[in-house]
């Protein structure tokens, strides 16, 4: 069908006009982390705040006090997850994944790999969208809680500080050596 009633486009064009900048008000009152996509839990906030805007604006059974206390709810629960997250060390690690280890030194970590469930070829993808064209050139890549490849060439390793959250990389920082062959390490 093409066009059903016309009173149905009139009132899409109301709810739409009046919903929309109630969700930017909530969303800049809300801050810059609301529609992050630092680990799982705002990815789905996102995706969520998505399909209640949809549920909003087609849905005749949805009420506009109820679509926006449940936009407000949405943000106001991810928000209180963020601060807990961020309050308490124990909620974080509840809340969050770690990163992943997946190559050091040159050396793909298969294990590591396989468990989390990354392929060669995409650590190669990742290595070339940095200008990387050997693997053995490479101090490190991170599986990233956003699921995102982090890529530290030997020459950016610097003293490493920035891998002191990544399992298995902390006390290996003083360790990497020359370039060697792609193998388990």
């Amino acid at each position: 069908m093409v066009w059903k009633n016309p009173e149905d486009l009139l009132r899409l064009l109301v709810v739409a006009l009046l919903v929309y900048p109630v969700l930017v008000v909530i969303l800049r009152v809300s801050g810059k982390r609301t529609l992050s996509k630092l680990n799982a839990f705002d990815f789905v906030v996102t995706v969520a705040l998505g399909s209640t805007l949809a549920t909003i604006l087609l849905s005749r059974d949805v009420t506009l006090i109820e679509g926006f206390l449940a936009l407000a709810l949405l943000v106001g629960l991810q928000y209180g997850v963020a601060l807990l997250a961020v309050r308490l060390p124990p909620a974080q690690r509840l809340l969050k994944s770690r990163p992943t280890l997946l190559l050091w030194d040159g050396r793909l970590r298969h294990e590591a790999m396989r468990s989390v469930r990354v392929a060669e070829s995409e650590i190669r993808q990742a290595a070339r969208s940095q200008g990387a064209g050997d693997l053995g050139d490479l101090a490190a890549v991170i599986l990233e809680t956003d699921g995102s490849l982090s890529v530290i060439t030997r020459d950016s390793l610097g003293d490493g500080s920035s891998l002191a959250d990544v399992p298995d990389a902390a006390g290996r920082v003083g360790a990497v050596g020359g370039p060697g062959p792609a193998g388990d390490g």
